[in-house]
């Protein structure tokens, strides 16, 4: 007969290789459901976590984005991770194979699902506002205003927003509003126009920073080939020393607006307008496009030359002249073939 004592250690060992069977069950069962894919609504589900979410609001709004999960269960996997208070609010993008493990991962990382937009040299505020509209991921909220309810969404009320915007590619979180990308876009055009401005040469013909991100503007339109920016400052800013007229056909053009249809005719320079430079004086009265960084430095960094007129040869460079007789001379030579 086997002892009372002995069968109650039997008894008590079993029972102990029992619980721990169990708990390496569960830890197995725990391991597997983390490392597993989670069943979606969709190949890719968007999962936006606003700032002061609680680790099981974020549960939650896993679920509801279109994950199925149990929310409790997720939230407790947030807990017994340690990391639950290192998930960061942002714009997510779970793709189709998405684990408790890399969901995890993701949002302690703070991977957000970023976008990005061009806005290109030389555009038109107005061409600029078409790619944000065509931007994916980018919340429309200055779809319906006014480029003047624009500026003053964005603190420059009464400001016209031409050139005021710094041509780059900006990234962005899916969801994010386009106000926010010109917000940037804005301020970046501010630092590198107050850069460009205090690296100015001291004979400028130019009065302020404004009056160089005109120039600038004008420069951009006028070339797209950087080595010469600064001679067709240079020939802008003795014009401007002078007294003489701009004449330049890109303000001209600005300012018929949607009456150009790609020709510019002779009625058109004769036409006074406030961008007219043949029939007015100085600079027109706001830039034309959005200026990048090596036209903002040729604006207030003109090279060191007497041309006052330059033509297009028609390989993207431009022939300057110091006289009047000689730019008639490469006028017929580049442009008429003569």
């Amino acid at each position: 007969m086997i002892p009372r004592f002995i069968q109650t250690e039997s008894r008590a060992v079993r029972f102990l290789i029992a619980v721990v069977l169990a708990v390496a069950a569960l830890f197995a069962a725990g391991f597997a459901w983390v490392h597993a894919p989670l069943a979606q609504s969709a190949a890719s589900v968007d999962l936006n976590i606003e700032p002061g979410s609680s680790p099981r609001d974020v549960a939650r709004l896993v679920a509801a984005a279109g994950v199925k999960v149990q929310p409790d269960l997720l939230y407790w996997w947030f807990r017994i991770s340690g990391k639950s208070r290192s998930i960061r609010a942002g714009s997510y993008e779970l793709p189709e194979g998405t684990t408790p493990m890399t969901l995890l991962q993701k949002v302690v990382q703070g991977d957000e699902a970023l976008r990005s937009v061009t806005l290109v040299e030389g555009w038109t505020f107005r061409q600029a506002r078409q790619a944000l509209a065509k931007a994916e991921g980018l919340r429309p909220d200055s779809k319906t205003m006014s480029d003047e309810s624009v500026m003053e969404a964005l603190d420059r009320s009464g400001q016209h927003p031409e050139g005021r915007f710094f041509p780059d590619t900006y990234t962005y979180s899916k969801g994010s509003s386009d106000l926010a990308v010109l917000r940037r876009a804005m301020r970046s055009m501010d630092q590198h126009l107050e850069a460009a401005w205090k690296l100015r040469t001291p004979s400028l013909a130019l009065q302020s920073p404004d009056q160089a991100l005109v120039l600038a503007s004008i420069i951009e339109k006028e070339t797209g080939r950087t080595a010469d920016q600064g001679l067709i400052s240079a020939v802008f800013n003795n014009r401007l020393q002078i007294g003489m007229r701009l004449q330049t056909d890109p303000t001209v053009i600005y300012g018929l607006g949607d009456k150009f249809d790609g020709n510019l005719r002779r009625t058109d320079l004769q036409t006074d307008s406030p961008y007219n430079t043949y029939t007015r004086n100085g600079l027109p009265p706001t830039p034309i496009s959005l200026p990048g960084r090596s036209a903002l430095l040729a604006a207030v960094n003109p090279q060191s030359s007497k041309a006052l007129y330059f033509v297009a040869r028609g390989d993207g460079s431009s022939q300057f002249s110091n006289t009047l007789g000689e730019h008639n001379r490469a006028v017929d030579k580049y442009q008429r073939g003569r």
